[in-house]
């Protein structure tokens, strides 16, 4: 979950962003406990008097989910260059071609100008990777 993308010829990594364990394991929390609570709405709207058991199963769901995907996903390296942002495995982004940025959750989302869109997952501080990658781009960020 390294960018693979070979660097050009005189292009340096100015910065690497790295997902934040804690940010990872509280997103996940915010999720099991959306779920938890559509689980029981839905159950509720059916009239089953064990709407309990949507708690249960929206929480188990996403603890999987959580327990399963957290190796590759606490593993993923951006890596801005002075030209481009590198992702893991062979995504490349040219800073030049990058038309919005903005935050979604504890996620930086980029988008090209053809469409293409990025998710920079589990930020601690996702305004200020926003900041610092619009910076580099030439993009102007307002801070929500």
């Amino acid at each position: 979950m390294t960018p693979t993308t070979p660097l050009t010829d005189g292009e340096q990594i100015v910065e690497s962003f790295h997902p934040d364990r804690m940010q990872y394991w509280r997103d996940h929390a915010w999720m099991a406990a959306g779920a938890m609570a559509i689980g029981m709405a839905i159950l509720w709207s059916m009239g089953n008097p064990h709407v309990w058991t949507g708690a249960v199963g929206g929480l188990a769901a996403i603890a999987v989910r959580a327990f399963y995907i957290a190796s590759d996903e606490l593993k993923a390296r951006w890596d801005m260059t002075d030209s481009r942002l590198l992702g893991p495995q062979s995504r490349a982004v040219r800073l030049a071609e990058i038309a919005k940025i903005r935050g979604i959750g504890s996620a930086v989302q980029i988008v090209t100008q053809t469409g293409d869109k990025h998710l920079i997952k589990y930020m601690e501080d996702r305004h200020a990777v926003a900041a610092r990658i619009a910076r580099a781009s030439g993009l102007p960020y307002e801070r929500p």
